[in-house]
């Protein structure tokens, strides 16, 4: 049976910014005088050795925002930074190798892996692009060692990727991403697509590889549940827009944003006569257009605190508590709490 993941100790913001994203926005242009407006100004530093959650709604823009963040998407307006450098400013062989240190592993197992390579090549492919390993017998050692570390055995780097499990891609996706030794990972859903008794089991390898290799990840879920157990802050977006950031712990005990909490009062308790007893909070209205620019606040529609301020000007990201931010009319005009 497999345990639970452990939750993390909280990381301590003296740590050095690893990753820091300013006022970004990713439009993306339909021909025709349309465009999707997927992320609109979203603001947020990552630590060292930290895991910041990344959570909202389908199509709220969480992952264009780290593909932006990895530059697989060149910003619209603001900038990305890792390590202090502007990784859209950096070209040629100096960006080849800034970006060594940032990898991704994606959402779905059976898609991301290339059906016709084998899961050799899947995992040497990056050594070949960077020129590491040129030594054929170095080499398979490397993709062997890789295989071992993520729960696999070396000789499966014969086989094909439909000879696999989804939980069995996954780890062979993780063993790509860490092949080029990164500091900084960017997992998009990595659990979303497998079964729920395999969800645990790559959450918990997740950690180990982070306590191991001293990783840094930004993890995007929309399973609330397991966020609050896998990271140590976690960031809520809306339609494009960040709602409200916190330590995990914080931001599931004291939700300061109407949507927060909703999403939260959503999550099923186990204890049946608990559940019976709780009040959710049920949104109304309709979800805005993202082939529209929002006037006010995103969330007005659906707010039950909204004010006639909402319709007509963007709420200011502000820190209400120590580490704890949210952009929010109500939190402003009443206080700690809408």
């Amino acid at each position: 049976m497999t345990t639970a993941p452990t939750h993390p100790a909280c990381i301590s913001t003296d740590r050095p910014v690893l990753v820091s994203v300013h006022n970004l926005k990713k439009h993306f242009d339909l021909g025709r005088q349309q465009c999707v407006y997927a992320v609109n100004g979203v603001s947020f530093d990552i630590h060292e050795g930290e895991t910041l959650g990344l959570v909202g709604e389908s199509g709220c823009g969480k992952s264009t925002t780290g593909r932006s963040v990895l530059g697989l998407y060149d910003p619209t307006e603001g900038h990305v930074t890792f390590r202090g450098q502007n990784i859209h400013e950096v070209k040629g062989h100096a960006r080849r190798k800034l970006l060594r240190d940032m990898q991704m592993i994606f959402q779905d197992p059976y898609a991301s892996l290339n059906p016709r390579a084998s899961v050799f090549d899947l995992i040497a492919e990056p050594l070949d692009i960077h020129g590491l390993y040129r030594n054929p017998r170095e080499k398979a050692q490397r993709v062997g060692m890789l295989l071992e570390e993520v729960g696999l055995n070396a000789s499966f780097a014969r086989r094909y990727p439909h000879e696999f499990s989804g939980g069995q891609r996954q780890r062979i996706g993780i063993a790509r991403a860490l092949a080029l030794e990164p500091a900084f990972i960017v997992a998009d859903e990595p659990i979303s697509a497998l079964d729920v008794s395999i969800q645990a089991q790559i959450v918990q390898l997740l950690q180990r590889l982070q306590r191991e290799r001293k990783l840094t990840f930004l993890f995007i879920a929309h399973d609330l549940s397991m966020v609050q157990y896998v990271s140590d802050r976690v960031g809520v977006m809306y339609m494009g827009y960040m709602a409200e950031l916190a330590g995990s712990h914080e931001l599931y005990h004291n939700p300061l944003h109407p949507y927060t909490q909703a999403l939260l009062s959503a999550i099923p308790v186990p204890d049946p006569q608990i559940q019976r007893q709780r009040t959710g909070q049920v949104l109304h209205g309709e979800l805005p257009s993202p082939l529209a620019p929002t006037t006010g606040c995103a969330f007005k529609s659906r707010c039950p605190k909204a004010m006639a301020v909402c319709q007509s000007e963007v709420p200011v990201w502000r820190e209400h508590a120590t580490g704890h931010f949210a952009a929010c009319h109500a939190l402003d005009t009443e206080g700690s709490r809408p």
